[in-house]
């Protein structure tokens, strides 16, 4: 799935911006409706309680399932926490495209939405599409290529050096999920600071402008043949 740099600015701002609810387990979503389009946005971790959850151990999602798969249990108790308040809005026939974006913490929840709208709307698998900006590992342990495919319309922007993507440790097990998207490297931005909402856009910005020279070079007249 191509995106261009000002789709992915956009949505990003957006998540910045939205007005959100905050919930149980340190939860924050905002649902949004457009005609028969719904947007869901999840929020950027909110103090120390989001980050000590997050090296939490692997746990099943589902009591009953065919095939078994694990994830990062404190992600999962947030996740758990917001999905009575999107039930609805999700099972609505008259909702024909899904959009679920996240930044940080918010970027792992909007991972676990994304696919429980693939499980429960096979309807939508072809409408519905997931950004996680700066999204830490969420799935543990070996991936089957059925499990991944769950995925494959979920995109993970990420800063390189941000410090928030390698965690928790591979060495535990967990593993990243959905399509990577990297930005440019800026010299000099530390692993915390690559991390930061202003960074995420500087170089989303920086993408645009690349995506927008590119374009004016191949509609100059003449600009397909030439050779230096």
């Amino acid at each position: 799935m191509e995106v261009k740099a000002e789709e992915l600015l956009a949505h990003f701002n957006e998540c910045l911006a939205a007005d959100y609810r905050h919930v149980e387990q340190s939860g924050d979503f905002a649902l949004v409706r457009q005609g028969d389009a719904l947007f869901l946005y999840f929020e950027k971790s909110d103090g120390l309680a989001d980050w000590v959850s997050n090296f939490s151990f692997a746990v099943r999602p589902y009591r009953e399932m065919e095939t078994t798969w694990l994830c990062h249990r404190g992600f999962l108790a947030v996740w758990k926490a917001i999905k009575p308040y999107l039930e609805l809005p999700l099972a609505d026939p008259t909702v024909r495209e899904v959009t679920v974006v996240g930044y940080s913490h918010g970027a792992a929840i909007a991972l676990l939405c994304h696919e429980y709208i693939w499980f429960h709307r096979p309807d939508l698998r072809d409408h519905l599409r997931g950004f996680g900006f700066g999204c830490p590992r969420v799935l543990w342990g070996f991936l089957p290529a059925w499990l991944s495919a769950r995925f494959q319309n979920f995109i993970r922007v990420v800063n390189p050096r941000d410090i928030v993507t390698h965690l928790p440790p591979a060495v535990f097990g967990y593993r990243h999920v959905g399509q990577k998207l990297a930005l440019a490297k800026t010299p000099g931005l530390g692993p915390i600071d690559a991390h930061r909402p202003e960074n995420y856009c500087q170089a989303l910005l920086k993408k645009e402008e690349y995506e927008n020279v590119g374009r004016r070079h191949r509609r100059r007249p003449g600009a397909a043949g030439q050779r230096n």
